[in-house]
């Protein structure tokens, strides 16, 4: 089992993921780790053709196809209806359509980032808990992690329910089966907290404006030296601060919910726990296990 203790600097932060990823990764069905090889090697394909094409003309073909969807009458559509159908698990790729809808229009994408975000999380969170309504209250009857988790939500409310949202754990798609699978959680709640991630989706587009700016032949040509170096520096630089972000706040949850005033310290740790194992224990995500199967 991967370690559960909350990373204290980003390179713990970093291998902490790795080793979650890695015994994740160990978990998984045959079917499951063939699929993950696939994708892999459709990585090192499509980093081979990019070497062989070349960077610069890949970056210019992406850039051309962006401008004709901004171009087009209902091209913010695709982008809003992709980012409202990659909110439902098992599907991710929404940091990727938050970033290209800042490719695409620049910083009005910003809009069509939020709107698909808050609409998106907003109708999983209400099918999940419609659907497995059931499933989930005979399940969380019987899970001791579940029980600490759902009895620290219920006595801090929103405040806490936002800091597990602004969490980079769990990742997009599965925080919005989590808080669907949490019965004290309501779903102004969630939608409250879900605002609260704004300025990550803010930077994220920023960096997506950023990368098109140096995609396109001719606006490259058009920058001085200086220019280029800034807008390749504000690309860095976003990406890292979304990192340390990310290890911060995460670091912050944890230590939070590992130390809240009221609780013994083995209800914060389940409750902690209960969080990292989403994809592993999540009621409306894995299979009913043994004990419960016979109530489900």
């Amino acid at each position: 089992m991967a370690s559960n203790k909350p990373a204290h600097t980003p390179i713990s932060f970093i291998k902490h993921c790795l080793s979650l990823a890695l015994h994740r990764y160990r978990t998984l069905h045959i079917y499951g780790k063939i699929f993950i090889w696939l994708v892999v090697l459709f990585y090192i394909c499509l980093a081979a053709i990019i070497l062989i094409l070349t960077p610069s003309r890949i970056a210019q073909f992406l850039y051309d196809h962006a401008r004709k969807l901004a171009e087009t009458e209902f091209g913010w559509l695709a982008l809003l209806g992709g980012l409202i159908f990659i909110s439902f698990p098992p599907l991710v790729g929404h940091t990727t359509l938050v970033s290209l809808s800042g490719f695409a229009y620049g910083m009005k994408g910003f809009l069509i980032a939020a709107s698909g975000s808050v609409i998106g999380s907003a109708a999983a969170f209400i099918l999940l808990r419609y659907i497995f309504h059931e499933r989930l209250r005979r399940w969380s009857s019987q899970n001791e992690k579940w029980q600490a988790l759902e009895e620290v939500v219920r006595a801090k409310g929103l405040p806490l329910i936002i800091l597990i949202r602004v969490s980079p754990f769990p990742p997009w798609v599965y925080s919005n089966s989590l808080f669907a699978s949490i019965q004290p959680v309501k779903f102004w709640q969630f939608v409250v907290a879900t605002f609260f991630i704004f300025p990550k989706l803010l930077l994220h587009v920023f960096i997506g404006s950023r990368m098109a700016a140096l995609s396109d032949g001719k606006q490259r040509e058009g920058m001085d030296t200086h220019t280029k170096i800034l807008n390749a520096s504000l690309i860095v630089g976003g990406i890292l601060i979304a990192v340390f972000a990310s290890w911060l706040v995460y670091t912050l949850v944890q230590n939070h919910i590992r130390h809240l005033k009221g609780f013994p310290s083995d209800i914060d740790e389940l409750a902690a726990e209960a969080i990292e194992d989403y994809d592993e224990e999540a009621p409306l995500l894995g299979s009913p296990s043994p004990a419960s199967q016979g109530n489900l």
